[in-house]
């Protein structure tokens, strides 16, 4: 039997249908917008599918018949289109066809398939799986459940987004991640497959992808050998910092992972935790498994950790004491084979485990699976498309688009944490205009307050005697300020006591008597987003208190939100809750979003004119919607933690949130570079280097860390070969400043990515898949950064298909094969695509400087391209309504010429009439990357027809 309909939305046609396959005895129904199954058997009764658009499918499963009481979406943020669409049954499935997606459903068990336009499989649903939830203290109702969803068992195609992660993890297939919001890592709920199409999971819970089970102690499934070979657990012995063994034990599992495990210190060294930094802690021996494969395992440590297997280093890691963080690693063993191991720890009053998981059987681990802890539902959407970019786009279409931030944020970030006057800051701004060092922002991060004052948004006017002038003095020099703001309280301010009247204070930390770290320790906790009013109460407290003075952005730190740090999990959960909308099991990744969406909503309502910049320390889905840039918390300031930023960034692109950045040179410093030691300061300046270097091609360029001080004269001493490097790609990046803001155009207009993973414009080329440590800086460049000290050499990849050329000689190279790039001081390999048109501006101090400039197009030859220059007022709104302008650009290669289209568009203050220079890189030229070159021609365009120009 075939039963079909057509343009649904009409509802007598589909009532009519709705009764005809019921008198037929078909188990399912049709709606408006899709359908509902009934299956016959397996562990859901409803399987519900809904059109979004005629590439969105969303599909919802429930374990009991009713679907109208699932909670609202955080992050989904539209309705379904009206879309034609056909529903037919076939050989036992429901199919829901709409021009681009076809859906299959199994009657029997519930099973939902979705294929391509070939028929061919994308992604297929495998098992799912409904388990109450009644061991969380902080859990959910009765009609929660465990819910796990898997698909496309043994698969081989690549799985990358899912936010920021800081395991140097790019493709995921095969790998575990955790979605749980931290300092270091940013969930977001969202991946895109390498097979064109993303899939959303609509679940603010913890969730697991990968492999569902928890990671284990060592013990749990494993023999574990002292240093001597007796079993039972692994030697561990404690040293004081003279040298002086203090204790030695077996230990079968050496916990210190949270703090309240701090109590499993041995009694002889307890004293020694906190006082002597140079505490040691050597654990040793070995494992063995029953179980053949290829076991997973994880160092949970900060503070100084090296780890050692079959006396090979694996890691070698530090962070600091309060932000520790995971380190992955894989062991091959058979049963009965041993594993020798040997952990160095030096706490410096850290935390450290070992976790371990048994194999999967390899179709089981090459899979899509996500598991939550707590959901009403399965409940996830399905996005289609042609590329990446068409899944993205469908992605911003269920979430939101990318707010377009004001121009002066794609300029440099100066930030410190922290300046702790009024005259500091200034001295700042005033330093780099002196220098004429390019800066568009100053940053004040935290505690501008009285100490014992935190959340009263006052200022310590012992320090900050007139903040009003301060930012009008920053103003003044054409810079722009940022202020931090938390979301945490003191219960002795005003603006405690009115959130927490109305009940929007997270009471518990407070019950716990939990201090924080200032002075001798205040109690504090954090207001409660969840809540409408709770959100416009907090607005307007900072808007009395902070926007009235002028600032220009917002910083939402610790929007986690980390309440106090290195609770465990169970711990958390209870102290980030109960919300207005549920527990904090519930609604355990999610807090950023309702936060920064209540500050972006009330600040564009006080005031339409100016646009809205948020830096915010955590995200979820839909933060791109809220003008909302992300940072990669409070990173080590380490080589490896360097090279980790570069796959955490790429996947952040692939999550759909395309303002991404971090502290340059890292945020947190190791004694030996605190103490500006000469031993260890060339290592420091070259560091910082590299990460600069790295940070220029970021969507934002921002400078931020600890001790030492991070201003470009800070760093190196001016006319030195480091100086003159900061100098140097400080001002590329604003000569690249018409190039990166009209990528910044497309993040709003077009759903674009600036930071661009390499499978995203090489799709075809299968070398790219597993790529992660170079990428794309919009369409034209290819960015490689160094990531270790004194790196001679650095291999990178072309990409096939294209021609490449360096972008500082212009020497070419045919892509499709890998080179190694020299290295030195004041360069890192940087690449550029043949057929880039690539718009540049002048040398100038920020980015409103000189409005309708001249512009300097390097045109990169060897194969036909376009660029679009985009161009609006740079601060208001106007671009919603159509204030913007576009210059089309095409450059044909077999005919040599160069066509600069008609003008797109309009917006006040726009100048009609533009000087153009071009220069040609068509090979080896010795000034290549020199702006201030000759061009080849010049024209006078006017935008009203178009002109052609001839390669000389």
């Amino acid at each position: 039997m075939i039963a079909e309909q057509k343009n649904l939305y009409k509802p007598g046609l589909v009532l009519l249908l709705s009764l005809l396959l019921q008198a037929c005895g078909s188990n399912f129904e049709q709606t408006a917008d899709g359908m509902i199954v009934i299956p016959e058997q397996g562990p859901a009764k409803k399987v519900r599918l809904q059109i979004m658009s005629d590439k969105i499918i969303r599909v919802t499963a429930v374990p009991h018949d009713k679907l109208d009481t699932l909670p609202a979406s955080l992050m989904v943020s539209t309705w379904p289109e009206a879309v034609k669409f056909s529903i037919t049954e076939r050989n036992g499935k429901a199919l829901l066809q709409t021009e681009a997606v076809t859906a299959e459903v199994a009657l029997d068990t519930g099973a939902v398939s979705f294929l391509d336009k070939n028929g061919a499989v994308l992604l297929a649903e495998h098992a799912r799986s409904f388990d109450a939830v009644t061991a969380d203290p902080a859990g959910a109702d009765a009609d929660s459940y465990a819910i796990r969803q898997q698909f496309n068992r043994g698969t081989d195609e690549g799985f990358y987004g899912l936010g920021q992660h800081q395991n140097g993890q790019f493709n995921y297939n095969g790998e575990d991640v955790e979605l749980a919001q931290h300092n270091l890592v940013i969930a977001v709920p969202f991946l895109v497959s390498s097979r064109n199409y993303g899939l959303l999971w609509d679940n603010n819970s913890i969730t697991r992808f990968g492999d569902a089970r928890e990671y284990q102690p060592l013990n749990a499934r494993l023999k574990l050998y002292d240093a001597t070979g007796k079993e039972g657990g692994l030697t561990a012995s404690y040293y004081s910092g003279d040298g002086q063994l203090k204790v030695s034990r077996v230990e079968a599992d050496s916990n210190y992972q949270y703090l309240k495990d701090k109590e499993n210190w041995p009694a002889e060294v307890k004293e020694l935790v906190e006082d002597d930094p140079g505490l040691r802690v050597v654990f040793e021996g070995s494992v063995e498994s029953s179980v053949e494969g290829r076991h997973k395992f994880r160092m949970y440590s900060s503070g100084y950790a090296r780890l050692y297997i079959d006396n090979s280093l694996l890691h070698d890691r530090w962070r600091q004491n309060w932000n520790p963080w995971y380190q992955n690693f894989e062991l091959d063993m058979k049963p009965g084979e041993r594993k020798s191991i040997r952990v160095e720890w030096t706490p410096q009053d850290g935390y450290f485990r070992l976790l371990h998981l048994d194999p999967l059987p390899a179709e089981e681990r090459h899979q899509l699976s996500l598991a939550s802890e707590t959901g009403k539902a399965i409940d996830y959407y399905f996005v289609s498309g042609g590329n990446i970019d068409e899944v993205i786009s469908g992605y911003r279409r269920l979430t939101g688009k990318a707010v377009l931030l004001p121009r002066s944020a794609y300029g440099f970030w100066q930030s410190r944490q922290r300046y702790k006057t009024q005259d500091e800051l200034l001295g700042v701004v005033q330093e780099y205009r002196k220098r004429k060092i390019p800066l568009d922002n100053i940053v004040l991060d935290w505690f501008y307050w009285k100490e014992d004052d935190w959340g009263s948004h006052e200022f310590d006017a012992s320090r900050f005697p007139d903040p009003k002038a301060m930012v009008q003095a920053v103003h003044d020099q054409n810079a722009q300020i940022m202020i931090s703001v938390w979301p945490k309280f003191y219960p002795t301010t005003a603006n405690y006591k009115e959130l927490d009247a109305k009940g929007y204070i997270y009471r518990r930390n407070i019950e716990q008597g939990a201090k924080d770290w200032v002075g001798p320790g205040y109690l504090s906790s954090f207001y409660d987003p969840y809540s409408e009013e709770a959100r416009n109460i907090y607005w307007r407290q900072i808007n009395e208190r902070l926007n009235v003075l002028g600032f220009d952005a917002w910083w939402l730190d610790s929007s986690e939100p980390d309440i106090h740090s290195n609770l465990d999990i169970a711990e958390r959960k209870l102290r980030m809750g109960p919300t207005a909308l549920g527990t904090g099991t519930e609604f355990f990744n999610a807090y950023a979003l309702p936060h920064a969406e209540g500050v972006y909503r009330n600040d564009r309502a006080a005031e339409p004119g100016k646009r809205v910049a948020i830096l915010t320390r955590s995200g979820w889905g839909g933060l791109q919607r809220t003008a909302s840039a992300i940072w990669s918390g409070d990173v080590p300031a380490r080589w490896e933690a360097l090279k980790e930023q570069i796959y955490a960034g790429v996947n952040v692109g692939l999550s759909g949130l395309p303002n991404w950045t971090f502290d340059i040179g890292g945020f947190a410093v190791e004694k030996r570079y605190e103490k500006e030691d000469p031993a260890y300061l060339d290592e420091w300046r070259e560091l910082n280097l590299r990460w600069f270097q790295f940070g220029t091609f970021l969507p934002l360029f921002r400078s931020h860390g600890e001790y030492p001080y991070r201003e470009i004269y800070n760093l190196a001493p001016e006319g030195s070969d480091i100086y003159k490097s900061l100098v140097w790609f400080d001002k590329l990046r604003y000569r690249l400043m018409p190039y990166i803001y009209s990528q910044a155009g497309d993040m709003y207009h077009k759903d674009g990515t600036l930071m661009r993973a390499m499978i995203m414009d090489f799709p075809q080329d299968p070398a790219v898949r597993n790529i992660g440590d170079q990428y794309m800086f919009g369409p034209a460049f290819l960015v490689a950064p160094v990531y270790e000290y004194k790196m001679p050499l650095r291999d990178l990849y072309l990409p096939a298909g294209t021609r490449w050329y360096d972008f500082y000689t212009g020497q070419a190279y045919e892509g499709g094969r890998k080179i190694t790039a020299g290295i030195s001081i004041d360069r890192m390999p940087l690449f550029v695509r043949a057929g880039s048109i690539v718009p540049t501006g002048p040398d100038i101090q920020y980015t409103g400087q000189i409005q309708n400039a001249p512009l300097i197009l390097f045109v990169y030859t060897g194969a036909d391209g376009a660029f679009e220059l985009y161009e609006d007022d740079g601060r208001s709104y106007g671009y919603e309504t159509g204030a913007w302008s576009r210059i089309p650009m095409r450059y044909s290669d077999s005919e040599r010429t160069l066509t600069i289209g008609r003008r797109m568009g309009e917006f006040p203050g726009m100048e009609k009439k533009r000087t153009i220079h071009i220069r040609w890189i068509s090979g080896e030229t010795p000034d290549a990357a020199d702006f201030e070159a000759a061009p080849a021609q010049t024209v006078e365009y006017i935008g009203d027809y178009p002109l052609v120009v001839k390669q000389p």
